[in-house]
């Protein structure tokens, strides 16, 4: 499929930032609680969860790799798997110091590569997209309405995706301080 040039990776993201408040909307329709709703917002956070692997392809095919769309992609997916994160727990869905551990490494982070900017944007690895992924997966399970006897599964994902978010922190801060290597 073909997509209109005026389709460009970043017009995506920006519309995946946009796009965020319907999800969280539809988590709190009818005090939170409506199986309807839930499903619909995980549709919508999933559906937009796509569109961040759509857009890197993109990117990469049409060859529209920008400094703005390496800074905006990493905001985009910390807005939209932090917004589902608050609307959880202010539910009561999800443990707290869940988000509070979460969002203090992304926020830390972005504040970071606010900070370094000026030594060029450090682009995400394999270990952000894979903490990345399980923070999207974990989070969507959180709002998917599971049977009680599933949530051993949920919760075990989110810890694995708590470990990577430590882990894969410290390695960005690390890289951040090593040597550049020229060719």
């Amino acid at each position: 499929m073909r997509l209109p040039a005026f389709i460009t990776p970043n017009s995506l993201t920006i519309a995946r930032l946009v796009l965020i408040p319907f999800g969280a909307v539809a988590l709190f329709m009818n005090g939170g609680d409506d199986y309807n709703w839930q499903i619909i917002s995980w549709w919508i956070f999933f559906i937009l969860g796509l569109t961040d692997i759509f857009d890197g392809k993109l990117a990469r095919s049409r060859q529209q790799i920008t400094e703005l769309g390496k800074f905006l992609d990493p905001v985009a997916d910390k807005a939209m798997v932090g917004t589902a994160m608050i609307c959880l727990s202010i539910l009561d869905r999800m443990p707290w110091w869940i988000t509070i551990v979460i969002l203090a490494r992304e926020i830390g982070i972005t504040f970071f590569r606010l900070a370094i900017v000026k030594r060029g944007v450090i682009p995400a690895n394999k270990g952000g997209k894979i903490k990345a992924a399980f923070q999207g997966f974990g989070t969507g399970f959180y709002v998917l309405p599971l049977d009680p006897s599933l949530y051993w599964f949920r919760d075990g994902f989110m810890y694995i995706a708590i470990a990577l978010t430590i882990v894969t922190g410290a390695y960005y801060v690390r890289s951040a301080f090593r040597p550049q290597t020229t060719n």
